[in-house]
């Protein structure tokens, strides 16, 4: 079994991360987060949005809608170029992205047109997984597409949307109207976007369903390779924070052709995953394109003005992108161990404690005895005062507990015994905190273990 098929499994079977609608045999490129999932990802999120929005002055947030009138796509290019080479098995009428076989073959499809990837489709003798003959590359728009009724029986089409960042652009008079921010300024958000996926593979990494963390920081355009500078070095602070390891990320400059339709410079992030290297962030310079689309789109005024200087002008901007559920996929990956313990194989999440799902287990020494499951509670009531994610487990021996912790990330696990009850006096009132990456094992009083708990999640 390799590391994806054994993080696949663990995600599952300790309730991170189940396939979409299952019982009815799942919807490719779908997935469900469960319970410590969902909380494994939202903190990350939390984590993010304290860095990037709460901690600074000059970022402020929303949240816009899903659905947006038809004309922003038009504005934003969506509906032209937001498209993936797509190839048929001209016998099953599966569909394949022509660049992912290319790769396959250890073809860089790079710069390449639908002719060219047609030709050396030819020339490798490229057919689908199932060996069939396969159609020549054609343009496939990712948007998904739908319809919002109204009374008279006139339906609107509109599209589920692609990516988030038209929500802040197209928001952009609204913030200046209301809150009268000086620039440089940003507008963040975290939400879902939707793409109709031709191949969603990998688990995390490719879905249809996914969900970005990202914001447009606008300034003038003569700050725009300082500000770029600026958020790349804190692009890595934040992959530093969120536990990655230096070596986990590197940088990819994106060269001509493979820019999207509106960057002028873009700056890939890559995390190691599984696979090898593939993206999980990125830095985009988009100009004043979308601003200034929307401009001539809408006909409102979105430009603004320096009071100091009474010059009016539309703001470049400077776009870090992170994608959640490839961070929750890559938090995994690289917390994921097997080592030995006490002669026994083990596997473990070596989480940062501040984005584990799981803070500490509280647990009696023996679930049969009132008086430690008496004092274990009021000890989980004490620690819950520090943080709410503090576990309960009696159940099985205390090796077993403490596996079950191990596989799920929790940092800490203490122990309630016959010694904290008074047996031996001068342990009374202690307890036995054991360490997740270690093994180890310390005596600390309830106020030292919740001090430990406090100074690991800050």
């Amino acid at each position: 079994m390799n590391l994806m098929e054994k993080i696949v499994s663990l995600a599952k079977r300790r309730g991170f991360v189940f396939p979409g609608s299952e019982i009815y045999g799942g919807l490719a490129g779908t997935f469900d987060y469960g319970p410590l999932g969902v909380t494994l990802k939202k903190n990350i999120e939390q984590l993010w949005w304290n860095r990037f929005v709460d901690n600074r002055d000059d970022m402020f947030g929303v949240d816009s809608a899903i659905l947006m009138n038809p004309r922003v796509w038009e504005a934003s290019g969506h509906t032209t170029t937001f498209n993936d080479p797509l190839v048929t098995d001209t016998k099953t009428k599966k569909r394949y992205r022509a660049d992912h076989l290319l790769e396959e073959n250890n073809i860089d499809p790079a710069g390449m047109t639908l002719a060219q990837m047609a030709a050396a489709m030819i020339e490798k003798g490229i057919k689908s997984p199932e060996g069939n003959p396969l159609s020549e590359p054609q343009q496939f728009n990712m948007m998904f597409k739908t319809s919002v009724g109204s009374t008279d029986g006139t339906d609107t089409a509109v599209y589920l949307r692609p990516e988030t960042a038209q929500g802040m652009f197209v928001n952009f008079k609204n913030i200046i109207d209301s809150l009268h921010p000086k620039l440089p300024f940003g507008i963040a958000q975290i939400g879902k976007a939707f793409r109709n996926e031709i191949a969603p593979r990998e688990f995390l990494f490719r879905v249809r369903e996914l969900e970005i963390m990202e914001f447009e920081y606008f300034l003038p355009e003569s700050a725009w390779q300082e500000a770029f500078e600026l958020w790349r070095k804190e692009s890595h602070l934040w992959f530093k924070e969120v536990g990655f390891a230096e070596s986990d990320i590197k940088e990819v400059e994106v060269e001509g052709t493979d820019r999207a339709h509106y960057s002028k410079r873009t700056l890939d992030f890559y995390f190691n995953y599984p696979s090898g290297y593939k993206e999980i962030g990125g830095i985009a310079y988009r100009t004043d394109f979308d601003l200034k689309n929307h401009i001539e789109k809408s006909g409102i005024d979105l430009s603004y003005l320096e009071a100091e200087t009474n010059e009016r002008f539309v703001p470049h901007v400077i776009e870090p992108t992170f994608g959640l559920g490839r961070h929750v996929l890559a938090v995994l990956v690289s917390a994921y161990r097997e080592d030995e313990l006490c002669g026994e194989t083990r596997t473990y999440l070596a989480l940062a404690p501040k984005i584990a799902p799981v803070k500490a287990m509280v647990s009696p020494l023996l679930k049969n005895k009132p008086e430690l499951v008496a004092k274990a509670r009021e000890v989980r009531a004490e620690l819950k005062r520090v943080h709410p994610a503090i576990a309960w487990d009696d159940n099985g021996n205390i090796g077993k507990r403490y596996r079950r912790q191990d596989e799920i990330g929790t940092p800490f696990c203490v122990t309630i015994d016959f010694d904290t009850l008074g047996e031996t006096p001068e342990l009374k009132d202690t307890v036995t905190l054991r360490h997740r990456d270690t093994g180890t094992q310390e005596r600390l009083t309830i106020a030292e273990v919740a001090e430990r708990i406090r100074s690991a999640i800050e």
